[in-house]
């Protein structure tokens, strides 16, 4: 690892360097065990500790395969689906690998007693398969998550609609946190010149999910003067939304859980911010009954931010503990898009303000290529900017998985790799110095307010 980590650090490497490297046997990566399924058997979702299910294992180098990728990874992210493969829930994804690994003698490699998470990356293509052409050894890329076989029509038209699409590092093997990484040609992106290996890693997921959730036609549609109201504002998912809301002409509507995050949404220049746990808002009066008498006091809070209008756009993610109130207070004719139930998969809403009302509820999940590359090209450009908050080295990940389990994170935590250090890999100090502002804002936010998670 070390001459693959001096070429990438060498200001002089050509690609035919990188292509002369020797390719070691194997590599650290973080892992779960499929013999580990049911460690959490019986315990409640909270009280299931990432650290004890995520391990740090030297595994052999997959075989590259058509297509396909070898990267050198510098840097990862932790996402929501890293937490839920690490609890084993809603199932192990072990179930996904061996479903996978049963399409062909190919897809065969994924389906193994352990499984290498991890749906981002920043790193260096260090060999590509047969018939690719667009990438070469000591590109400079960052990979976007959308794994689709794209043999059936269906995905051709939106590669989102194949029926062989998955999630890489939560449905296939390979994934981003570890020192190498296997991905298709097709997921790669230019990485952002303007940023460090961490700060490029992090957009990947949650900035071309929240791209597809609410700018796309694939999704809300959303336009300028539209009110949007965002939950978890300041999370992984939620400030990439507002930054999309704010930058797009809309007004946003923030919701969060703390003063904190309250001042993250201002500082990013959102002003309507409701802060739900100050002000007590219960949308269950018990596990089986909601209390609609909630669902009417957000909706007045909300019209006193908006001059008496309803919201246009829900963009949800929490599910089961919000989504009634999200139907609720939606405006005729109006757009609720899901991409995920944090809270719960099992949601119940009262269906007579959805039918007679005629709005929509949108089912929204990651991105397709085109997509991706647009969520990315915008950061590239410094229009939307990267929300790490913390960086943590990759064998902290299992402490990193449990901060975002618990909710004690803001934006994005991002993972060093085979990155030595934070701060490195900038090529546009220029674009930089312009957007340091914003590009800083979530990790000065979160060192006067967070106090430091322990390791492991």
């Amino acid at each position: 690892m070390k001459e693959i980590l001096d070429a990438i650090l060498s200001a002089d490497s050509t690609s035919a360097d990188f292509a002369a490297l020797k390719l070691p046997e194997s590599y650290r990566a973080v892992t779960l065990h499929k013999d580990e399924e049911q460690m959490f058997a019986g315990l409640e979702s909270r009280d299931k500790d990432p650290r004890k299910s995520l391990h740090l294992d030297d595994v052999p180098l997959p075989e590259l395969g058509p297509g396909e990728a070898l990267v050198a990874v510098m840097a990862s992210a932790v996402n929501y689906n890293t937490v839920w493969s690490s609890i084993f829930e809603p199932v192990s994804t072990f179930g996904f690998l061996e479903r996978y690994g049963r399409l062909s003698p190919l897809t065969k490699r994924h389906d193994l007693p352990y499984h290498v998470v991890g749906s981002d990356l920043a790193g260096v293509v260090l060999r590509t398969g047969a018939g690719v052409n667009a990438w070469k050894p000591g590109d400079e890329v960052v990979a976007h998550c959308l794994s689709v076989e794209l043999e059936s029509p269906d995905g051709h038209n939106d590669t989102m609609m194949d029926p062989e699409q998955r999630i890489w590092g939560f449905e296939t093997n390979f994934g981003g946190l570890a020192q190498l990484a296997l991905v298709k040609t097709n997921q790669l992106l230019p990485k952002p010149k303007h940023l460090t290996w961490e700060e490029a890693a992090s957009p990947g997921l949650v900035n071309s999910t929240a791209y597809r959730q609410l700018v796309s036609r694939n999704g809300a549609g959303m336009k300028q003067g539209d009110n949007v109201l965002i939950w978890g504002a300041s999370g992984g998912l939620g400030s990439y939304a507002t930054q999309y809301a704010l930058a797009g002409g809309a007004t946003p509507i923030c919701v969060v859980s703390n003063d904190q995050k309250a001042e993250i949404c201002r500082a990013m220049g959102a002003e309507a911010i409701i802060d739900r746990s100050a002000e007590g808002y219960k949308f269950w009066k018990d596990e089986h009954t909601q209390d609609p008498r909630e669902w009417k006091r957000l909706g007045a809070r909300i019209r006193e931010f908006t001059g008496g209008e309803d919201v246009d756009i829900v963009f949800e993610h929490p599910g089961r503990e919000t989504f009634g109130a999200s139907v609720y207070v939606t405006r005729k004719g109006g757009t609720i898009v899901t991409c995920a139930s944090t809270s719960g998969y099992m949601h119940q809403y009262d269906n007579r303000y959805l039918w007679m009302s005629l709005k929509r509820i949108v089912g929204s999940h990651f991105a397709n290529y085109r997509e991706a590359f647009e969520a990315n090209r915008l950061i590239a450009k410094g229009k939307i900017h990267p929300t790490v908050s913390k960086v943590y080295s990759l064998e902290q990940t299992g402490q990193a998985a449990l901060d975002v389990h618990h909710n004690k994170h803001q934006g994005k935590v991002g993972v060093l790799c085979l990155a030595p250090q934070e701060g490195l890999g900038v090529r546009d100090h220029e674009l930089r110095e312009k957007h340091l502002p914003a590009i800083n804002l979530f990790r000065e936010l979160d060192e006067r307010t967070i106090k430091p998670s322990r390791d492991i």
